[in-house]
């Protein structure tokens, strides 16, 4: 699983926030990195460095292997807050999508991934 992240002008951090988000988003989604081919991680200040409450952002766009992408946004009043939610939303954003692939034996569907 390939990891890229990217960040507005007004987020600090740099490659120690990046390797963090990296070491965070590969443990958190270990389970299903079989699937994911490619992570995209954009976190913004939606408030231009303005404090204010919830002015965290973080999109994650995660492209998964014959899926269409699954992109999810959450909102907390600090980054780290803010990516840790996303990744729980995706988590069972991922759930969700790629339980549709099996069935409840763990045998795959008839339905195609590709329509």
């Amino acid at each position: 699983m390939q990891i890229q992240v990217n960040t507005d002008d007004h987020i600090h951090g740099g490659d120690s926030l990046a390797q963090w988000v990296q070491d965070e988003a590969s443990s958190r989604l270990s389970r299903f990195v079989e699937h994911i081919t490619r992570l995209e991680v954009f976190l913004t200040d939606v408030d231009s460095g303005k404090s204010g409450v919830n002015d965290k952002r973080c999109r994650l766009e995660a492209r998964v292997a014959n899926r269409q992408p699954v992109t999810v946004t959450a909102d907390a009043d600090k980054m780290a807050n803010a990516f840790i939610a996303a990744v729980d939303k995706l988590s069972r954003a991922l759930d969700t999508d790629l339980g549709r692939v099996k069935d409840r034996n763990g045998r795959d569907t008839i339905r195609t991934a590709q329509e």
